[in-house]
């Protein structure tokens, strides 16, 4: 609504955006003073360090931070374009060098200063850079405009060329791992400031899906991005036609299954941008996919967007500066755990630490600053999937408080992204998602002192050559950094390739316990152990086909039974011969072709999708000869992952198949929402429907019944300048956020 000021008598009125936008002008204006006092201060510190430099007044010292900030705004974007010519190599020496050589000739020629060789503003600069991200880190914190400021920056290239439009886009965010009841209990506390404004104003709904067995990333994002959910039958498992291995978060492997269920009608068709997933969606552009990080190496790759974010100074330099906090936060985090005794828990050293700081850090802002590049240049559609989440409730637990920490982080990235989005040139609806949930519990070898290869030996009726498939070199986010490194190799350029190079000697040195594929003609292994949480597959490569259970009890009369009544499995899948697909239990079986029950029920506790599940599961190319799904705990909802996991998801039980999606409100969800495949569907139908698909059927969404730019725009802008009184004047009451 427009604002009336009396000025000299007269009544005005002016546009209700020229407040905000002063202020905000104001506020931008603020913080440019408070990193310069804080490039002051660090150049200052990085002096009184190191002895090969030295200044006359601290006023000297304004001056060349000053300086150093304008030469740096200057000169970066043409050293920039250099070095993306020269390819990787060329980017990361200039990386090293840029700044130093900066602070040389800043240290030169500002009167007042003196350095004494290249070498000691060499050091300075290093020294200066860390201090900086640490002080602006402080200045900033919490403070979302700063971040997108520098973004909007950042960015403006890709604003040159890119048509304007009034045809909406859509942004799709994935939140690895996350629930629908955790999703809305942090909404209703208030923990997401970002999505509990979208939904209590009513622009968005939170709704909750059903993932299907198995409930776990690649699963879901092949049903998510190609509807295809039914190439992947768990997060590992054996494949008997071809005698491998297939482990979906290899590059090798999600490529192969890509080439499978793409029809080049995926989610992301017609000009999508696919970020950090494990498939593409058929998406135009793909960076940090891992099913296309190997094509990316046959043609050049868009190095500019990459290697402008690592040599803006508030890139991957404070990024790397945060990522060692990070690092540090989790020991203490760690650490503080086991004094306190909380259980259940797990180890959290190694390289879990580092890959903390990975994912919670440099990928997460490396994913915002592509989103926001991407945005500017005005995509239809984009797919990112941010892991941290995922990653830190893996270790902690689902609902710890560094993992709910990491969903805040998440959260800003949204509020931040937003704020992109209204300077892009095109409007934005978004979308949150996630692909699966987490459930929580002390791993199977904390309860049991074995592992499950341990019990399914014992009970073998022989000695086995068993090959289990489940160790680090076979993590989930671990494969988020090996696509980093890749995709780095796969950009173009004189000198491209070398970090190409470093990973693949990296990879033949090392030494699995699960190889991608046995070696040239040597002997298939007995016994194959396939864990995914706590989902179980075990396999016989050397019988051709699936065994029965008919089969198995004549070799190995002991294992399914043992299986069955070990205190730390729920149920066995076996198929019979005589009566389909069979469920086992301590105290029961149930068949699933007519849902005959003898004894007790073993699905009671998994829930009312169970069955169907299993029936579904049983059907997909590649399944276990034996399924095994662990206990639930009754009273907590607990299971044991079969990983030493204290979150874990892939098999049945607690929350790791209740996922959610919070899409604008004015969107109408036209089918019950089970299984990824179904949430696809409904996702394509939407762009459909907005005329984002090249040949729309379905009738288009009204646009203009959407809020739209403006709305949004005054939305944002509300939540900033409104406090409580003036909300409780306005009349406007928080709204219960509910099973939408």
């Amino acid at each position: 609504m427009p604002v009336h000021v009396v000025s000299r008598g007269r009544d005005l009125t002016v546009p209700s955006d020229w407040w905000p936008g002063r202020r905000e002008f104001g506020a931008a204006v603020f913080r440019v003073v408070l990193l310069l006092l804080a490039g002051w201060g660090a150049l200052a510190l990085t002096i009184a360090l190191l002895p090969g430099v030295s200044a006359r007044a601290e006023w000297d010292v304004l001056l060349a931070a000053a300086f150093l900030g304008v030469l740096a705004a200057t000169l970066r974007p043409v050293f920039t374009a250099v070095a993306a010519w020269l390819g990787w190599a060329g980017v990361f020496v200039a990386w090293l060098l840029t700044q130093a050589a900066l602070m040389y000739l800043v240290l030169s020629v500002t009167p007042g200063m003196r350095v004494d060789g290249f070498w000691d503003a060499f050091w300075a600069s290093w020294l200066y850079a860390i201090l900086v991200s640490i002080v602006s880190w402080f200045v900033t914190a919490g403070d979302d405009g700063a971040v997108a400021a520098h973004l909007l920056r950042s960015t403006r290239r890709s604003t040159r060329t890119a048509p304007r439009t009034d045809v909406p886009g859509v942004v799709m965010i994935q939140i690895d791992g996350l629930s629908a009841p955790l999703a809305r209990w942090a909404v209703q506390a208030g923990n997401l400031p970002t999505l509990s404004r979208w939904i209590r104003s009513g622009g968005h709904l939170l709704a909750e899906w059903h993932a299907e067995l198995p409930a776990t990333t690649p699963a879901s994002q092949a049903g998510l991005l190609h509807g295809a959910s039914a190439q992947v039958p768990a997060f590992r498992w054996w494949e008997k036609r071809s005698g491998r291995l297939v482990v979906t978060n290899h590059p090798r492997d999600s490529a192969l299954l890509e080439s499978r269920m793409s029809d080049g009608r995926g989610l992301l068709a017609d000009g999508g941008v696919s970020l950090s997933n494990i498939f593409s969606g058929d998406a135009a552009t793909s960076m940090l996919t891992m099913s296309t990080v190997q094509a990316n190496r046959a043609r050049r790759g868009p190095a500019r967007s990459l290697s402008t974010y690592v040599m803006d100074p508030f890139g991957l330099t404070r990024s790397l500066v945060l990522t060692g906090g990070e690092m540090v936060k989790e020991l203490y985090q760690g650490r503080r755990q086991r004094a306190h005794r909380i259980e259940p828990r797990v180890h959290r050293g190694g390289t879990y630490v580092l890959l903390r700081g990975v994912t919670n850090v440099l990928l997460r802002e490396l994913n915002t600053y592509l989103v926001a590049e991407h945005l500017r240049r005005g995509v239809p559609v984009l797919y990112c999937d941010f892991v941290d989440y995922d990653e830190i409730a893996h270790h902690a637990g689902p609902t710890r408080p560094e993992s709910l920490a990491s969903l805040e982080g998440i959260d800003r990235v949204l509020g931040t992204l937003e704020r992109i989005a209204l300077a892009s040139p095109r409007p934005y609806r978004f979308v949150v998602l996630s692909d699966h949930g987490q459930s929580q519990g002390a791993t199977f070898l904390q309860r049991y002192g074995e592992r499950l290869e341990d019990v399914v030996r014992q009970l073998l009726s022989s000695e086995a050559d068993v090959l289990t498939a489940a160790d680090e070199e076979t993590s989930e986010q671990q494969g988020r950094v090996n696509t980093l490194i890749d995709e780095l190799g796969a950009e173009g350029g004189m000198a491209a390739g070398l970090p190409g190079r470093v990973q693949r000697r990296r990879r033949a040195h090392a030494v699995t316990r699960a190889p991608a594929e046995p070696p040239p003609d040597g002997p298939l292994p007995e016994l194959v152990v396939a864990a995914s949480g706590n989902l179980g597959l075990v396999y016989f490569p050397r019988v051709p086909g699936r065994l029965t259970l008919e089969d198995i009890q004549e070799s190995h009369p002991r294992l399914l039974s043992g299986l069955a009544a070990h205190p730390g499995i729920g149920f066995v899948m076996v198929r019979s011969r005589t009566h389909g697909p069979l469920v086992l239990g301590s105290a029961g079986i149930r068949r699933l072709d007519d849902d005959h029950v003898e004894g007790v029920d073993p699905l009671v506790p998994f829930g009312l999708y169970a069955a169907d599940d299993l029936r579904r599961h049983d059907g997909l190319p590649h399944v276990g000869d034996i399924l095994v799904n662990s206990r639930i705990d009754a009273s907590t909802a607990e299971v044991a992952a079969f990983e030493e996991l204290v979150g874990c998801h892939g098999g049945l039980g607690g929350w790791q198949s209740r996922a959610v999606l919070i899409h604008p409100a004015e969107w109408p969800v036209e089918s019950s929402l089970v299984g990824a495949d179904a949430v696809h569907h409904q996702l394509v139908v939407w762009l459909d429907r907005l005329g984002l698909r090249a040949s729309p059927t379905r009738p288009p969404l009204r646009w203009s019944s959407l809020p739209g730019d403006a709305d949004m725009r005054q939305s944002l802008r509300g939540s900033e300048r409104r406090s409580g009184s003036a909300a409780r004047r306005d009349g406007a009451e928080p709204e219960e956020a509910g099973d939408d």
